[in-house]
């Protein structure tokens, strides 16, 4: 009889239930057919326990440092402990004492990244799932822009902030700065792009229309068939270069128009499954704490990365519409978990 590593969870049911019975460990390991030092080794764990976490003494403030605390953790959304106890003068206290004063008038929360939905968003986004709720959304083409940072993305830093108060909403540049905009969109289990948008070039109607003739038009969709044309649904969020009557025209006469473009609801990044995807890139590029030092590098990286991206990753996300457009309905409207 052969020593084996591990017990199996039923094996430790019944070794519990002997040892209640009253049965000696050699006893346990006969009738289980298992090695007597394995039933030792796991009675003896089990008898040592946890061991119990020992409270260290906290540095004690004054009640005046106190109220400095409180007051520059409202006045300082998302700051450091560090930083809110340096502009109170407080020094020589250690990080974890820190953390232990602010738990007690403030929580660690990131930066909100969804705007707020009034009851006009809510309306809307019930309307829109009501009139696509029997979609094929097989036949549905998800698209979007991302820019993508040099240092890495945007929102996902955590400090402390006052119970009671809103985290802030910060802006989201799409153009410009140190990053790169990239394009793309997902079809059932494909992906279409990424394109790159030239650098400098600032998304209005015209340059965004001339940008999918370049890239999206001439690149994917005139290498479709008519009968993949004929039963294709574009999706553009409302962005004012895709929503302008510019747009709308000169899609309408690529034959995208009525029907086979989507409306889409205010507020709602949430119910487009591109942005799953995004997140999977940007995990990517961005892993271990990668930044990049060119816009060429970084583009590259997005590249690499989409490239590696599969049809089974991205089936999920378009086959997931029917769960969202219900999880909408039944939330009345309200966000839902992506």
């Amino acid at each position: 009889m052969g020593q084996k590593k591990d017990l199996t969870g039923s094996e430790k049911s019944k070794i519990v239930r002997y040892l209640a019975e009253g049965c000696s460990s050699l006893k346990i390991a006969k009738l289980l057919k298992r090695d007597h030092r394995t039933i030792k080794r796991f009675i003896q764990n089990s008898q040592q326990g946890r061991k119990k976490r020992v409270e260290k003494p906290r540095r004690k403030i004054t009640a005046h440092e106190l109220r400095k605390v409180k007051r520059a953790a409202a006045k300082m959304p998302l700051a450091t402990s560090l930083a809110i106890f340096q502009s109170c003068n407080i020094t020589g206290v250690p990080k974890s004492t820190r953390c232990a004063i602010l738990r007690d008038m403030a929580k660690v929360r990131k930066a909100e990244r969804r705007p707020p939905l009034n009851k006009t968003h809510k309306l809307k986004r019930q309307d829109w799932a009501k009139k696509y709720l029997k979609t094929d959304f097989s036949k549905v083409l998800w698209t979007d822009e991302m820019r993508v940072s040099l240092d890495g993305p945007d929102g996902w830093a955590r400090g402390w902030i006052g119970k009671g108060q809103r985290a802030p909403v910060p802006l989201r540049r799409q153009q410009g700065g140190g990053g790169v905009l990239v394009w793309a969109g997902i079809i059932k289990d494909e992906l279409v792009g990424p394109f790159r948008v030239e650098d400098g070039v600032k998304l209005n109607s015209q340059s965004y229309c001339q940008f999918l003739e370049d890239t999206f038009f001439k690149q994917w969709y005139r290498k479709k068939s008519a009968s993949f044309k004929k039963n294709m649904i574009f999706m553009q969020d409302n962005a004012p270069s895709h929503a302008s009557k510019y747009s709308t025209a000169w899609l309408a006469r690529k034959g995208i128009k009525e029907e086979k473009l989507m409306t889409w609801p205010p507020c709602s990044p949430d119910l487009n499954p591109i942005e799953n995807l995004w997140s999977i890139i940007k995990c990517e590029i961005y892993k271990e704490g990668k930044q990049y030092t060119s816009l060429n590098s970084v583009w590259e990286a997005v590249v690499a990365a989409a490239r590696n991206v599969d049809g089974e990753q991205i089936k999920p996300l378009t086959e997931s519409m029917d769960g969202r457009l219900l999880s909408v309905l039944a939330k009345k409207g309200g966000y839902i978990g992506r």
